[in-house]
């Protein structure tokens, strides 16, 4: 278990985390979000023990990170954003010596994690030859030399194409099954695939805390229904708007047809309805899709009013 308590850490008189609070318990997989100097990334320094907080602190197990660091790094494994890695080795030749380093037997560890961090086909070349994706496997590999409770990773498919990015996600899917993993990410489709949980900073502070359907239920819980029909601008509205339920309607000319974007009120459920005012009207009924507001959309009210 994680336990973050009254967190802040300054550079300066530049307060980066500013009294941050929260636990993770044992086999979570949680997000920490927030845009680019939230803090993200010296939160998890700090875990990592990596930085020392300037107040508050940091427990792995109910172990201080600062009163026994040796025993909680010990527990975790962390993969910086741009792993540091040397270039010129050979990737098998690098993990042995990694392996030697953290005092594993490499001739137990090695097939292990060259077969769950896929890595069989690039065993022989050199880092600095590989794709980014591969580099990113070397990382993970790194990081679970020492078989960690928590594994930390920062940004772990920046930069990556979309296959790699799918590669990798599929990676630490299989990984989360067995530790607690703590991901800072940007990209929130990659948060709402693997996360169970999210923890959103924002200037230095914890801003939300909780599963990705609370966020969207307590933070601008509202759904429109997006309609492509023939007819008029003004009738077309004008009949959506009584409807019950609607809590008001937009409309558009979209090559030829209207789009309207008909605000739903609460949970109602307006779709069959929409569709008899299109038929009683005699509107021809083209498209019609519900939208709910997305973590994006809650990740914009949270961090643009801070």
């Amino acid at each position: 278990m994680i336990e973050v308590s009254n967190v802040s850490r300054l550079f300066g008189e530049f307060r980066a985390v500013d009294d941050i609070s929260f636990s993770i318990k044992t086999g979570e997989i949680v997000g920490l979000l927030g845009p680019n100097g939230a803090g993200k990334t010296t939160t998890m320094r700090m875990i990592a023990g990596f930085l020392d907080s300037s107040s508050g602190f940091v427990k792995i197990d109910g172990i201080d990170v600062k009163e026994n660091p040796v025993k909680t790094k010990s527990k975790i494994g962390y993969m910086p954003e741009s792993a540091p890695m040397y270039s010129d080795m050979i990737v098998a030749d690098y993990l042995e010596y990694i392996a030697n380093v953290e005092g594993q037997d490499p001739t137990e560890k090695l097939p292990h994690l060259v077969e769950i961090c896929g890595l069989k086909e690039v065993m022989h070349k050199n880092i600095g030859e590989l794709s980014r994706g591969n580099k990113q496997r070397v990382g993970l590999a790194h990081a679970l030399m020492n078989d960690p409770e928590i594994l930390i990773l920062d940004e772990p498919t920046s930069g990556l194409d979309p296959n790699q990015v799918s590669e990798v996600r599929e990676l630490i899917k299989k990984i989360g099954e067995t530790r607690t993993v703590i991901i800072s990410t940007h990209i929130l489709s990659e948060v709402e695939m693997l996360c169970n949980r999210v923890i959103i900073i924002s200037g230095g502070k914890k801003v939300a805390d909780s599963s990705t359907e609370e966020l969207r239920t307590h933070y601008g819980n509202t759904s429109e229904v997006i309609v492509l029909t023939g007819g008029t601008e003004d009738i077309v509205k004008s009949k959506f708007a009584s409807i019950q339920g609607s809590a008001g309607v937009k409309v558009s000319a979209v090559d030829g047809k209207i789009q309207s974007a008909i605000t739903v009120e609460g949970n109602a459920e307006i779709r069959p309805e929409v569709a008899k005012v299109c038929v009683d009207a005699g509107i021809p009924l083209y498209e019609m899709q519900l939208k709910k507001n997305s973590l994006e959309d809650v990740f914009k009210i949270l961090t643009e009013a801070k």
